[in-house]
């Protein structure tokens, strides 16, 4: 007995269909070249995205209120490029250290 045949209905579910985005250039040179982005919670921080090698951190940024993932994504894209040409790290993370008084 021959069975039917299926009709295809677009990208199956579970699939990531491709999208015209701005590519991040940066990003991808950084995990092109052994580094690695980190992107979700870091208590009590709701959403930090992070961008290292085994050599240096090049950004720690925290999602503003309302930024969507891919404007983040962007910020860190342009925060990786300012660390590699200007060697300035961007950190959003951690609270400058407090000035001791005597």
């Amino acid at each position: 007995m021959e069975r039917p045949k299926r009709s295809r209905r677009g990208t199956a579910p579970g699939r990531v269909a491709a999208q015209a985005q701005a590519p991040l250039p940066n990003i991808a040179a950084l995990i092109d070249n052994g580094g690695q982005i980190t992107i979700g919670a870091l208590r009590p921080i709701a959403c930090a995205a992070i961008a290292n090698d085994d050599h240096a951190c090049y950004a720690m940024l925290q999602r503003k209120p309302g930024e969507r993932l891919q404007q983040l994504l962007e910020r860190l894209d342009a925060a990786i490029e300012r660390a590699i040409t200007i060697e300035q790290t961007i950190d959003e993370i951690n609270a400058p250290p407090r000035k001791r008084s005597r």
